[in-house]
């Protein structure tokens, strides 16, 4: 089970995805559902991550390259409509819910609980209070953090927030897609130092199928440095690079953190409706799978 080889300390593949969009008819939902539990079903991967979006224009003066939609709660959406046999881990965008609404959305399953985007952002529930409030109410909630590579390269910090969440109880870490293996790779050097309990981190990549969506992955805050920008721009198949980058940059921290004593996993996303992304994100499963697999 999920929850188990987390509390172990296991390295886990996960597959993320977001909630059909709000506005969607009952019929629609139900046939995205199906879809995409018949495709998880078939994937070597030990759970699913399902997104609960938040609109994060208030993080930068940058117009948004896609326009912000609201999606389904993503634990109504897995436990109504996609009733796949892989548990989920569903996320929870905490400054978005009042307290008494993040009372009902907490369960006896796996959560990672997501801070504000910035802060210019109007909160309704700080992150330290959801913390609380998991602890007085849902004791049997598994939790998990968020950590974000690019934050350390700016403030150097990111291996100190992550020590304070683990001590909040946070069993394990999802990071934000990862294009700047340096990044990824200095926040390991500063956590594995720390003389604290090592929990697995488990690190996301997401397929580029074409230069919008490498734009809107920078103004999220993805950091790609120029020579994988170039990279993938001069590409003859931008997607198919992206996922062969993804697929090295996961090998060389596989490997690297191992050596340096931390577990670390893969979330492979898959967040675009067209049928060649959707198919390059199974592609890239197989690959990280293949990597996890080897002996080294």
């Amino acid at each position: 089970m999920l929850k188990d080889k987390l509390k172990m300390g296991k390295s886990v593949l996960l597959y993320g995805l977001t909630p059909p969009k709000s506005n969607l008819s009952e019929n629609e939902i139900a046939k995205i559902a199906q879809i995409q539990s018949e495709r998880i079903n078939k994937l070597p991967i030990d759970g699913v991550v399902l997104y609960d979006l938040q609109d994060e224009s208030a993080r930068t003066k940058e117009t948004r390259t896609f326009e912000f939609i609201h999606t389904i709660d993503p634990k109504i959406y897995y436990e109504k409509y996609l009733k796949t046999a892989k548990e989920a881990i569903i996320y929870r965008a905490v400054s978005k819910y009042t307290k008494e609404n993040f009372h009902a959305a907490l369960f006896d399953g796996i959560s990672v609980f997501v801070g504000a985007g910035s802060k210019n952002e109007n909160l309704n529930l700080h992150l330290n209070e959801a913390y609380k409030i998991k602890r007085e109410i849902s004791p049997n909630l598994m939790l998990g953090g968020i950590c974000i590579p690019e934050r350390h390269a700016k403030k150097g910090n990111e291996h100190l927030k992550v020590a304070s969440k683990i001590s909040q109880g946070c069993d394990f870490f999802i990071t934000q897609a990862v294009y700047n293996v340096e990044n990824a790779k200095n926040f390991i050097d500063e956590y594995a130092k720390m003389g604290i309990r090592k929990v697995p981190i488990i690190f996301t990549f997401t397929p580029c199928g074409n230069l919008k969506t490498l734009e809107f992955m920078k103004w999220l805050g993805i950091s790609i440095p120029d020579f994988l920008e170039s990279r993938l721009k001069n590409s003859v198949d931008i997607l198919q690079s992206s996922v062969s980058l993804s697929a090295e940059m996961f090998e060389f921290l596989y490997k690297y953190s191992r050596a340096k004593g931390v577990k670390i996993g893969a979330n492979v996303e898959s967040v675009s409706t067209r049928k060649v992304e959707i198919e390059a994100s199974l592609k890239l499963v197989d690959e990280i799978k293949r990597i996890m697999e080897k002996k080294f």
